[in-house]
């Protein structure tokens, strides 16, 4: 979890024991209102349990104060849509952050991804990386550690040749198209993303260019394990695990993947992208 949001579900733990000691309670008392074991509002109040809007109902109803319980599932919806500033955490330069994807990818077994402007980072060569990196370095005015970042981008693929693993990623084929890099460091990546295809682990589909499309997603997320949803913006990072938010983005990927061309097919879109780069 993220120190944003573990400082978020603190401040709720916070408010949820003023509450409770407003209405001259003690957690024992409260426990027992609730029919909750004792160590459940002791997690609630001190952050390491993340609570349910039931839960929340609940807690307000023991606490005779039923009428903040909309103001705790206010609280709530903030955590569970959580946001990283993007400045904040380039504070230190790429690296660290690359670092923190290299721990959160070997603890997940099934990755569900959708990207529409860009290579999958889990797919990128050092050279297309290295390039994306220095852009954003750039941009965002950061510290200039451009290997570092790049060597644990790398690292990060590792988990592509783990026996169990699943990636299942979608790319728009537009991002394709976008030239981050130059047409040889281009046209490497394309070397690379025709050898992931077919690779036991990996998925990799390719949504065509006119293809019929239900919805048309503007921007890229990550499914980890179907229990959190992460999206990054120019700005921010959002790391979702409200429940209902994973579901709807398990839909979305699931009507991107009836548009998408996989094997072959996707082979053959690759070869389309390939010839546009040779023609200049």
């Amino acid at each position: 979890m993220s120190t944003d949001f573990q400082r978020a579900r603190g401040a709720l733990g916070v408010r949820l024991r003023e509450l409770r000691t407003g209405a001259g309670l003690t957690g024992r008392q409260l426990a027992a209102r609730c029919h909750w074991p004792h160590s459940k509002v002791s997690k609630l109040e001190n952050g390491r349990q993340t609570a349910t809007p039931e839960d929340l109902d609940e807690w307000a109803r023991g606490c005779d104060a039923p009428e903040e319980a909309e103001d705790l599932k206010r609280r709530l919806r903030g955590l569970q849509t959580h946001v990283q500033s993007r400045r904040r955490q380039l504070s230190a330069g790429h690296g660290p952050i690359q670092e923190q994807s290299v721990v959160e990818y070997r603890e997940t077994q099934t990755v569900r991804a959708y990207e529409a402007t860009v290579i999958p980072g889990l797919f990128q060569t050092p050279d297309y990386a290295r390039a994306l990196l220095t852009h954003n370095a750039e941009i965002h005015r950061t510290p200039r550690d451009t290997e570092a970042a790049v060597r644990a981008r790398m690292r990060r693929q590792e988990t592509l040749y783990e026996p169990g693993k699943r990636h299942r990623v979608i790319v728009w084929e537009g991002a394709l198209h976008a030239r981050p890099c130059t047409p040889e460091a281009l046209a490497a990546q394309f070397d690379r993303l025709a050898g992931l295809i077919g690779l036991d682990t990996v998925s990799l589909g390719i949504v065509p260019l006119g293809a019929p499309m239900e919805l048309t997603p503007k921007h890229g997320f990550w499914i980890f394990d179907e229990r959190l949803v992460r999206v990054e913006t120019i700005s921010t990072e959002l790391r979702l695990d409200d429940p209902a938010d994973v579901a709807l983005y398990g839909r979305v990927w699931d009507r991107l993947n009836s548009a998408a061309a996989y094997g072959p097919d996707a082979h053959r879109v690759l070869a389309r992208a390939r010839r546009l780069l040779a023609a200049g």
